[in-house]
């Protein structure tokens, strides 16, 4: 339910005409909301503000990120998205 709300917004910010660094961050915060989001369904309990806010922690059930049980293709999703985000110069 989460997931279907985070990615109607994401459908309609990509809709809305961005500039200058704003358009710069944009690709930025798509691929965080979508690595987190892997890590959101799968129990991880987010500890930053922004996090939290946009998953919540109501149904966490791990604190460290290392122990989220993910499938083989969860990794190799999470995998290709830190690679764009390295390619794109996302840092947080």
């Amino acid at each position: 339910m989460r997931l279907l709300a985070l990615v109607r917004a994401a459908l309609v910010c990509a809709s809305l005409p961005l500039a200058g660094q704003a358009q710069a961050a944009f690709p930025c915060d798509e691929l965080w909301g979508e690595r987190n989001a892997v890590y959101a369904e799968a129990g991880y309990c987010f500890r930053t503000a922004r996090g939290i806010r946009a998953f919540g922690n109501a149904h966490c059930r791990y604190d460290d990120i290392r122990d989220v049980p993910l499938s083989a293709r969860d990794r190799a999703k999470v995998a290709d998205i830190v690679r764009e985000e390295r390619r794109n110069g996302c840092g947080e």
